[in-house]
């Protein structure tokens, strides 16, 4: 039997458009980055999740303004912007725990890192789109809240040109503990959606380490939990006596609002465990939040460095 072939016309075409290199990649990911946290182009339960998040970030600065503004709250140094950051923090742990594996996990299922590393990008364009995505996300939510509070607050003075005069100082305040905050949560969120592949099992490590560290550290490390032996003087000897500040540093949650403290040092609303920390020489706290975040990210390029090999 004669072999016979043929051939089809499918009408490929060499690009003639523009070639835009690594740069038009890295938007590209980032771009699909934030699109996957905020679910657009999926099902609307994958809307939900981050919906409900973005209403639980900005609905308490609408709330505390307006509240504050009616009682006169913010005049008498209740309610500020560190008070705020104290509100919203729970939730921004958790929108990161939950939208971090969402970014990464995906991928190394499926196995397509390969795909994406492929030239001009490599894995370290990768990860920084990836990083971006997140940061830029967290970051916008933080400040978005922060702004509607200062907003709230000079419209509801009786001299807003004023108000905003005698606090200006406030917007670079909470922009740089915006930073701090979103830096933080993003870099821990994705080092530990570096250690799976599933989603949950990733969100449930970095909730778990949230959940379990701040009731060793409040436990011990508040300074009003008591030894229950008497003293002569009667006066409250902390159970961990002088490591208490050295132990408030444990909670991990809690880990920007100590260094926060040095951004807002007049907040009256610090909790007892910032307070507790706060005794200790402003270097600690600092040097501790760098090495979690440095080393979070290093643990991060590791294990990414090995998928590339």
């Amino acid at each position: 039997m004669e072999a016979r072939g043929e051939v089809f016309d499918l009408g490929y075409q060499h690009y003639e458009g523009p070639r835009e290199g690594r740069g038009r990649a890295r938007k590209a990911l980032w771009i699909d980055g934030v699109r996957t946290s905020l679910g657009i182009g999926r099902s609307a339960w994958a809307k939900i999740i981050p919906g409900l998040f973005i209403v639980a970030l900005t609905l308490p600065a609408i709330v505390i303004g307006v509240i504050a503004v009616q009682m006169g709250l913010q005049e008498a140094g209740i309610v500020d912007h560190s008070t705020y950051l104290q509100i919203v923090l729970m939730f921004m742990l958790f929108f990161t725990a939950v939208m971090g594996p969402e970014l990464l996990c995906p991928d190394r299922r499926d196995m397509v890192i390969s795909l994406y590393i492929v030239r001009p990008m490599t894995m370290a364009d990768y990860l920084t789109g990836r990083w971006l995505a997140l940061f830029s996300l967290t970051l916008a939510l933080v400040y978005l809240g922060q702004i509607v509070l200062f907003v709230s607050f000079a419209l509801g003075s009786n001299d807003t040109p004023g108000y905003m005069r005698d606090n200006w100082l406030d917007v670079p305040r909470f922009l740089a503990a915006g930073l701090i905050l979103a830096t933080f949560t993003t870099m821990i969120a994705l080092a530990a959606a570096a250690l799976t592949t599933r989603r949950a099992y990733a969100a449930a490590i970095i909730i778990g380490l949230y959940i379990i560290s701040a009731p060793i550290a409040g436990s011990l490390g508040d300074p009003a939990t008591c030894n229950q032996e008497p003293t002569p003087g009667g006066e409250c000897i902390p159970i961990a006596g002088s490591a208490t500040p050295w132990i408030a540093l444990l909670d991990l949650g809690q880990i920007p609002s100590h260094v926060n403290k040095y951004v807002f040092p007049d907040s009256g609303d610090d909790l007892p465990i910032v307070a507790s920390a706060a005794e200790l020489n402003p270097v600690v706290p600092v040097a501790w939040y760098v090495l979690l975040t440095v080393g979070s990210g290093a643990l991060l390029w590791r294990r990414y460095q090995g998928l590339a090999r």
